[in-house]
């Protein structure tokens, strides 16, 4: 292992400006909490001279203790023409309570120019004035340069000299931005290695991700030897995002061989990005690299067949280290091999039944050609195999239905779904509204239903997702709806197609109740 890399979290500060967040003070106690198990070195907790949440965040933080992290509350220089001892944003880092903060200066003279306002001479003072007054407080002070890598290309001598200033003035970490994320991997190499040549501070580096080059430059300039990388879960950030530091944690640990984090943090990394994702209310993108739902998932036969030969052949790691998991998944393109994959993953033989594989198989690529998708629909599949294997049992028959949607004087819609079901030998007829056709099905059903299957009260829809298959047919193309549902355990998807909405809700709904049941069974 190399030497040590601090791993420098500012997802509740940047990461809280992507457009669609907004976290609550609970909320970022909470993400705060997760970070700190993770074994992240530093947490931005936010800016408490802009906004009363930050103010009342860093006060609740006070009554808990991070076993591993240190938080930090973040704040710019001291305001132009003034003294730092005054400066009420400089006042409210203290007040923070925190033992480490972060300030940031202008490093390129353009921004001084227009956002600041001022002189060059003005902003170097601020820089240092800033600095030492906060370390007379006996503080940790991490320093960041902002828009340093694009005023280094405008002004070297000015953005270098605004890095001097700040080490003068006892700054225990310098971190250099790449604040417009437009830098390239060359760029940033031969900036840092013009900076180490003035500069013996610690550096740290800071990239957002609009080049798309943030997690590039970052490794980049760790290998150059910067010692603390700023970053957030899931590249959250403004416009394109941050660095993403789940890519940086992964990459540092595995493939640098950096010693950022223990085998058994690491472990839990998908766990968190997935943690963070859902308290943001974002949903988490499939194909993020390690810690995605896709990141190790095999569709194509000749795929699946070689990575279970040997998982090297089509992962570059393997997924349990970042806490993923390997997912096969099936759909036209599958072969023998991913079939008798996933029957096993379901715990169903059918190694023994090659004419049912083939039947299988053939049925498959049928219901796909018709707009059945089944790789995101795994419930629905695993009811098709124990159906083609005779497994499964049969837990109610559909003995018809009916859904009227009314619309009143008043413009107020209202949905009553009536049914008839069958339970052995006993017909339950029910009739229940709802907010839509779709729920008033859905709670029909259910209050036929739970007289006999009392667990299907742990069960609920958590999401609905409809797709137009062949648009070109307007409003008689058919429909793909996909519905998750979850209970107290797990959750799970299930699919219908139709050229009726209401019909291909019903196949989907039915097949996610009757998963839960045979899951239960």
């Amino acid at each position: 292992m190399r030497n040590k890399v601090f791993l420098y979290d500012t997802t509740l500060r940047d990461g809280a400006q992507k457009e669609g967040i907004s976290f609550s003070v609970e909320d970022k106690i909470k993400i705060a909490q997760k970070l700190d198990e993770l074994g992240v070195h530093y947490i931005e907790g936010g800016w408490p001279g802009s906004n009363p949440k930050d103010i009342s965040f860093f006060r609740e933080m006070k009554g808990y203790s991070l076993k591993r992290a240190k938080m930090v509350a973040f704040g710019s220089t001291r305001k132009k023409n003034t003294k730092a001892e005054t400066d009420t944003n400089l006042q409210e880092l203290i007040r923070a309570g925190t033992s480490t903060v972060t300030i940031f200066g202008k490093s390129w003279d353009l921004q001084v120019k227009y956002a600041l306002q001022t002189t060059l001479e003005e902003n170097l003072r601020m820089i240092f004035e800033s600095i030492r007054f906060l370390k007379s407080q006996g503080l940790e002070v991490i320093y960041d340069a902002e828009h340093f890598f694009d005023g280094f290309k405008a002004n070297p001598r000015y953005a270098l000299t605004t890095l001097e200033k700040a080490a003068e003035a006892g700054a225990d970490n310098i971190s250099l931005c790449d604040t417009n994320g437009g830098t390239l991997v060359e760029e940033l190499q031969e900036i840092i290695r013009e900076v180490k040549k003035r500069i013996k501070t610690s550096l740290g580096i800071h990239c957002h991700n609009d080049a798309e080059l943030a997690v590039a430059n970052s490794l980049t300039a760790v290998k150059l030897g910067i010692v603390l990388v700023q970053g957030t879960i899931n590249g959250y950030g403004e416009r394109c995002g941050n660095a993403n530091l789940c890519s940086i944690i992964a990459n540092l640990k595995l493939k640098m061989g950096v010693d950022c984090l223990t085998d058994k943090q690491l472990s839990h990394l998908t766990e968190v990005s997935r943690f963070v994702s859902e308290v943001a209310n974002i949903v988490p993108r499939d194909e993020a690299p390690f810690v995605g739902l896709s990141a190790f998932a095999h569709k194509g036969g000749v795929h699946v067949s070689a990575v279970q030969k040997h998982p090297r052949t089509y992962e570059h790691i393997s997924p349990e280290k970042v806490g993923n998991k390997r997912r096969i998944l099936i759909s036209e393109l599958s072969g023998k091999s991913a079939l008798l994959s996933k029957a096993k993953e379901f715990k169903i033989d059918m190694a023994r039944d090659p004419k049912a594989v083939k039947k299988i198989l053939s049925l498959l690529k049928d219901l796909e050609y018709k707009g059945y998708q089944f790789e995101g629909a795994e419930g629905s599949f695993e009811i098709l195999l124990r159906k083609a294997k005779g497994e499964y049992p049969k837990f109610f028959d559909l003995e018809g239905f009916r859904v009227i949607v009314e619309k009143d004087k008043k413009g107020l819609l209202r949905s009553e779904a009536t049914l008839k079901v069958k339970v052995g030998d006993l017909v339950e007829h029910t009739a229940a509204e709802g907010d839509g056709p779709v729920n008033a099905l859905d709670n029909a059903l259910r209050k036929a239903l739970e007289k006999f299957y009392p667990d299907l009260k742990e069960m609920k829809l958590a999401d609905f997702k409809v797709r137009v298959i062949n648009a070109e047919a307007g409003t008689a193309a058919k429909v793909r709806v996909l519905i998750e549902s979850r209970d107290e355990k797990d959750e799970w998807n299930t699919v219908g197609v139709s050229e009726n909405i209401i019909e291909a809700s019903w196949q989907a709904l039915v097949d996610s109740i009757e998963y839960k049941l045979l899951k239960d069974k």
